[in-house]
């Protein structure tokens, strides 16, 4: 389990970099809107993100 949720983790900063590197106009403009945004839309938007990741992993497994 430790394995996994290592490489897990290792596999989501790689995705987590690849915006700012390739495109950090792009990835500045998204903190800006991010900034913008009430506390409820971005507790949506976290909680979206944390269902996708777990229908992801159900259906992966």
């Amino acid at each position: 389990m430790g394995k996994g949720l290592l490489g897990a983790l290792a596999l989501m900063l790689v995705f987590e970099g690849l915006l700012p590197f390739f495109n950090p106009r792009a990835w500045r403009e998204v903190f800006e809107r991010a900034l913008r945004m009430s506390d409820g839309q971005i507790r949506f938007i976290g909680l979206a993100s944390m269902l996708l990741g777990l229908a992801l992993l159900a259906f992966w497994h």
